[in-house]
């Protein structure tokens, strides 16, 4: 009798400036996790994102942002992988990386459909569909993803339906700078009680 293979942990790659991390990453993360769609996320912290302008704040900062945001989710994680690569951080090379250092678990790669509509322009995006399966959520707007988007004829790309909170870091960042108002809406309490000990 053949042995079988051990089966891997199916893990979600979520990458991300998280400038800063908020509730609507957390939600998303979960809610995959809920579905049963992976055994576990990890949001991948990007030091710099190739397709994003600068403005981020400390890498560092950010980093401890997103760790003390997910500190209550359950399967849901943090990595640090990005920071030891080289810049700007492609996902390609931390797939690569992530698969290299744990064998033992299947990598999927999980993606907005904006980053699925410009995916074309990622940097060896044919070797990411060849290699690794992908996941893409749903708009801002709470439209559906465009399931007739080809994926090479693969069967690699799966389109998800979770709930939207309709957030965004910008959005954030924009309160803090300018409504003296602003109380965190949006951010896990944690992560408020830290931006503001760190820059208010």
């Amino acid at each position: 009798m053949c042995k079988q293979a051990p089966k891997k942990t199916i893990t979600g790659v979520y990458g991300g400036s998280f400038n800063p991390i908020h509730l609507g990453h957390t939600s998303m993360a979960r809610e995959i996790v809920r579905q049963g769609l992976v055994d576990e996320m990890w949001l991948v912290v990007s030091p710099q994102n190739p397709l994003k302008d600068s403005g981020l704040w400390d890498d560092g900062f950010r980093l401890e942002l997103a760790r003390a945001g997910v500190r209550d989710v359950e399967a849901v994680e943090v990595s640090d992988v990005e920071f030891g690569l080289p810049k700007p951080n492609y996902m390609v090379n931390t797939l690569e990386t992530l698969s290299a250092q744990f064998p033992d678990r299947e990598f999927v790669l999980v993606i907005g459909q904006d980053n699925w509509d410009c995916f074309h322009r990622w940097y060896k995006w044919e070797d990411i569909l060849q290699r690794y399966r992908l996941m893409v959520l749903p708009r801002q707007t709470g439209e559906p993803c465009d399931n007739a988007r080809r994926d090479g004829g693969c069967g690699r790309v799966t389109f998800v339906d979770t709930p939207l909170i309709n957030i965004s870091s910008t959005w954030i960042r924009s309160q803090i700078i300018d409504n003296s108002q602003y109380k965190g809406e949006g951010l896990d309490s944690k992560v408020w009680e830290m931006i503001r000990e760190k820059m208010l």
